[in-house]
């Protein structure tokens, strides 16, 4: 399988994270419709921060999305402008959102982030060590 790096002027790079969004109180408050949407909403603010969505899918209390960025990118940043507006879109899209919780909350202030892609670690680890040959 043939990676395709993405290049900049210093660097080449192949960068992917795993993020999972909880809803507050695991509440079930999720159908089709709405990781539709949300998807849409993912989508939008990953090409604002010159990200790619590979995948997004969910349940009816969370959300996960697999994407691709570029080493300039602050996961603490993209994550915080996710949850913000995708929240705020999908709440007021969806009146049933906006009923589920008395405050204007979609998401548990807590995220899953997970680097992924490329080699297994313990492979890495062996090419490493086998450098000096």
């Amino acid at each position: 399988m043939k990676n395709e790096f993405n290049r900049s002027r210093h660097a080449a790079f192949l960068l992917h994270v795993h993020i999972v969004f909880v809803t507050k109180y695991r509440r079930k408050v999720f159908g089709e419709l709405h990781i539709n949407s949300a998807r849409q909403y993912v989508s939008e603010v990953c090409t604002e921060f010159g990200a790619e969505l590979k995948e997004c899918d969910g349940e009816a209390d969370h959300l996960h999305m697999l994407i691709e960025y570029p080493p300039t990118v602050q996961i603490t940043k993209l994550v915080n402008s996710l949850k913000a507006v995708t929240s705020r879109r999908l709440r007021n899209e969806y009146l049933d959102l906006r009923a589920a919780y008395s405050k204007p909350v979609l998401w548990s202030r807590s995220y899953f982030a997970g680097s992924c892609g490329g080699a297994p670690l313990e492979v890495v680890k062996k090419y490493i060590q086998n450098q000096r040959g």
